[in-house]
């Protein structure tokens, strides 16, 4: 690749750069109060759900709590925003919570993910470098065909990021140097932590990620590798032919 010879694989952050996370939950959401009668604002829900995740994660990386995989905290979070709402799910069976809680495994690829990565696939080695577990990428793989080349969940590091352990190891596995792996994300405070573990770095930009009034990760705020305002303008850049 002319524009970057020494890249081999690209590690691809998931929740809000390949897919569409709010979207997607909020639609769960959205049947699962509409069946229960609950006038709550599906969007509102979803987004007090995901601010639960760094907070929850952060329990692990300090190491006052032991590893568990994301299903584990994205459930646990899901019961402490019903009670802050209100909800009481006494009546609400276990296997409805499961079944919401999974609505993490449904979410939509934005537009130009799949055209992207198949582009980038066919000149690199493409993976998910998640905090998503392995079956939980799985999952969202299969609905929106997004087209891997290895799972890589954070149970095969038993990490979350942005600690340094995610990026060093997940390299290890492919049996590359920092060097020939390019993360790839729509947020800065994952591509700093991959650049301090000498991973090249990619920025693609997602402003309605967090919805139309989103405030943070607008623009690259620091000078990437790469910056790009869709995959396939990465793959473009890339060097990768349409």
């Amino acid at each position: 690749m002319p524009n970057s010879p020494e890249i081999k694989a690209l590690l691809f952050d998931v929740f809000g750069t390949v897919v569409d996370w709010r979207s997607g939950v909020a639609r769960d959401v959205g049947q699962f109060l509409s069946r229960h009668a609950v006038a709550i604002d599906s969007f509102a829900f979803a987004d007090a759900w995901r601010r639960q995740y760094a907070p929850a994660m952060e329990e692990i990386r300090s190491g006052r709590r032991q590893f568990v995989r994301l299903d584990v905290l994205h459930k646990e979070n899901l019961l402490k925003v019903l009670a802050d709402y209100g909800v009481d799910n006494s009546s609400i069976s276990a296997a409805e919570l499961d079944e919401l809680n999974h609505a993490w495994h449904r979410l939509d690829a934005w537009p130009d993910s799949v055209e992207g990565l198949l582009r980038l696939k066919r000149h690199f080695m493409i993976a998910p470098l998640s905090n998503g577990n392995i079956r939980l990428m799985i999952d969202m793989a299969k609905r929106a065909a997004l087209p891997w080349d290895a799972i890589l969940g954070a149970e095969v590091v038993r990490a979350y990021k942005p600690s340094p352990q995610v990026y060093v190891d997940t390299v290890e596995i492919l049996g590359l140097n920092p060097a020939e792996v390019c993360m790839v994300a729509a947020h800065n405070s994952d591509l700093a932590a991959a650049r301090q573990c000498g991973l090249k770095t990619a920025f693609v930009v997602r402003p309605v990620e967090h919805g139309p009034d989103q405030q943070s990760d607008l623009h690259a705020e620091q000078r990437w590798d790469f910056a790009a305002v869709d995959m396939n303008d990465l793959a473009t850049q890339l060097g990768c032919p349409t």
